[in-house]
């Protein structure tokens, strides 16, 4: 429902010097999550969130995460590699799913 370019064209405009891309992961309440992929240092959620809505961007378009990552996945023609970012973050929510199942280990 929501396009991801038009996101990363956001991300764009606030960090202009920086790569940023945007995946999804299943949500059982709303559908997806989207999740932001970025190389901005230091970046967060509630900045990228403050910059969007005196855009008078959707609430849809708030991604739910931020991710710093030291360099994106880029393809040879110089573009970030967009199923490498929906591997990794898609990844990365199973593993915290996961983590969030264990049982807490029992004490000796």
């Amino acid at each position: 429902m929501i396009s991801f370019a038009a996101v990363e064209m956001l991300a764009a405009d606030l960090w202009p010097d920086n790569q940023t891309a945007v995946a999804s992961v299943p949500d059982p309440r709303k559908g997806e999550r989207l999740i932001m992929v970025t190389d901005k240092h230091g970046a967060t959620r509630s900045e990228f969130m403050t910059y969007a809505r005196s855009r008078h961007a959707s609430e849809l378009m708030l991604p739910a995460e931020v991710i710093v990552l030291e360099k994106l996945p880029m393809l040879g023609s110089g573009k970030v590699d967009n199923l490498a970012i929906t591997k990794f973050v898609r990844d990365q929510a199973a593993a915290k799913a996961a983590t969030a199942e264990q049982p807490p280990a029992a004490a000796e």
